[in-house]
Formats: C-alpha cells, sequence, structure tokens
C-alpha cells in the first residue's frame, strides 16, 4: 500500500522533513499492515526490508544460547527495527510478530539513501536511534547476567567482615577443637603438678576467666559472619526468584504458541473442509 505523506510527519525520524522531501520518501516507503500474531519477518530472513512503528505493538525477539525466546525489543510509535540488519545487508538476526493489527512502514535501504541525500541530518537522528536500541541490548544483558552470590559478597566485604569469617570458620573446626582440648588439658595438668606454687589453682579461676571472655568475643564475632551468611542466602534467593520468573514467561510463551498452533491447525482443518465440500 502506498505511504500516506501525512504518515510520516507523525513518525520522529522523518519529522523535520520538508514538503517536498516528504512526498519524496512517501514514494519511496510502503505502509504494511500486519493482523494479531502475524509475523512480519523472522531469523535468517534476508529481506533487507526495516520497519517503522505507526500503530498496533510489535515483539521482536531472538534465541540465546539456551535456547530461550528472549525479547529484545517492543518498538515504540515512530521507532524502527531491523535497521541493523537492513543497512548490513546481512540476515535479519531477530524476530519480529504483530502482536495485534499494526501498520508499520517498510523502509528499503535505497529509501534511506534517498533520504540522507534529502537532508543529511537526518542520519543524526537514526544513530540516535540505534544508539537507544544499543543501550536497551546491554541493559538486557546485564539484567540477564548471572551473578555468583559469593563473588558479589566478597566483593562488597570489608576487612572486619572478612575476619569474623575466619574466626567463625577456624572456630568451628576440628583444628580448634583439638587444639583447645590439648591446651587446656597441659594448663590443668602444670597446675595441679605445681600445687601450692600454682599460679592458677584448682578450681582454675583464671583458666574461667579467659574462657568466659574467649565466649564473649567469639559469639559476635560468630554472630557477624552469620549475618553474612543469611545475606547470601537472601541473594540466592533472589537470584532463584529471577529464574523461575524467566521460566515462567517462557511456559507461558510455550502455552501461547502451542494454542496459536490449534488456531492454525483448526484453520486449515476447516479449509480442507471448505475444499471437499
Amino acid at each position: 500500500m502506498a505511504c500516506n505523506p501525512e504518515a510520516l510527519k507523525h513518525v520522529p525520524l522523518f519529522a523535520l522533513l520538508d514538503e517536498e522531501e516528504t512526498a519524496v520518501l512517501a514514494g519511496q516507503v510502503e505502509l504494511k499492515k500486519f493482523a494479531t500474531r502475524q509475523r512480519i519477518y523472522k531469523t535468517g530472513d534476508s529481506s533487507g526490508q526495516a520497519y517503522v512503528m505507526v500503530t498496533g505493538r510489535v515483539r521482536v525477539t531472538t534465541v540465546d544460547e539456551d535456547n530461550q525466546e528472549v525479547v529484545v525489543d517492543e518498538p515504540a510509535h515512530g521507532e524502527f527495527f531491523g535497521f541493523a540488519s537492513m543497512l548490513e545487508q546481512t540476515p535479519h538476526q531477530t524476530t519480529a510478530i504483530a502482536l495485534e493489527e499494526t501498520e508499520c512502514l517498510e523502509v528499503t535501504r535505497h529509501s534511506i539513501a534517498v533520504l540522507l541525500q534529502r537532508k543529511p541530518l537526518a542520519g543524526m537522528d537514526m544513530l540516535t536511534v540505534l544508539g537507544r536500541q544499543f543501550h536497551a541490548a546491554q541493559q538486557l544483558v546485564r539484567l540477564r547476567a548471572s551473578r555468583n552470590p559469593n563473588e558479589v559478597i566478597e566483593k562488597e566485604a570489608t576487612l572486619g567482615e572478612r575476619v569474623s569469617d575466619s574466626v567463625a570458620r577456624f572456630g568451628g573446626s576440628w583444628v580448634f577443637i583439638i587444639s583447645f582440648l590439648i591446651l587446656s588439658t597441659i594448663y590443668i595438668a602444670v597446675n595441679v603438678m605445681l600445687r601450692r606454687t600454682a599460679w592458677d589453682p584448682y578450681p582454675f579461676i583464671l583458666l574461667n576467666l579467659f574462657l568466659s571472655m574467649l565466649a564473649a568475643i567469639q559469639a559476635p564475632v560468630i554472630m557477624m559472619s552469620q549475618n553474612r551468611q543469611d545475606t547470601k542466602d537472601r541473594l540466592r534467593s533472589e537470584l532463584d526468584f529471577d529464574v523461575n520468573r524467566r521460566a515462567e514467561s517462557e511456559i507461558q510463551g510455550l502455552a501461547r504458541k502451542a494454542n496459536l498452533l490449534g488456531d492454525q491447525i483448526a484453520d486449515l482443518e476447516e479449509l480442507v473442509r471448505k475444499k471437499l465440500s
């Protein structure tokens, strides 16, 4: 369908064009209509065309290394999608599907060449659009990147927190228990052998004082380490929640695709019935 020049005036990228340039560009682009759930292009298509949103909704997706569908973009009114592949003349690396009845402007590399000849500054607007898409992709990578809770905690740990972990680790080991028993036994045996000349005779009041001080210091240090462990557990729970939420989204996507396949099979069956009748 031929494009109405008035439609181009509502596209931010073409808003600076004058009447003559808008008319020239309108003759180069086409207005395409897509039905709900209709695929505009798929990964690997080499049609050499990009699209600009006019009305409706479009979802641009790709597949990651885990064979999971990832939403790359949902372009708003006036935004491009499939633009980089069109410029590079390479196959599309994403799949675009209309979520509802949608109208898009179909743009080719030749159309952009004509536009830049007429309006060179429009190239800066295109670079702005590409920059936004690049930032959106970066944000997607940051959100999907797997974080190791231990690495996150260790990176933010202070010197005191590291010391508390070391004390708790040593205090809960067999090395500490055996060493404590050996030293206590030696201490008690020496004081018993020295009898009246012992510096800490029975009931070993000085030893009890040392043990009380050790317990008073060790308890809060171990609690500090336990608090850090609670933080790690909470971070693990948050990461697990993110994974479960993505899994739920993938399951819902599979359910939608299954329903769509069922509808398409029903349409084919109806078509066969009409042909046979």
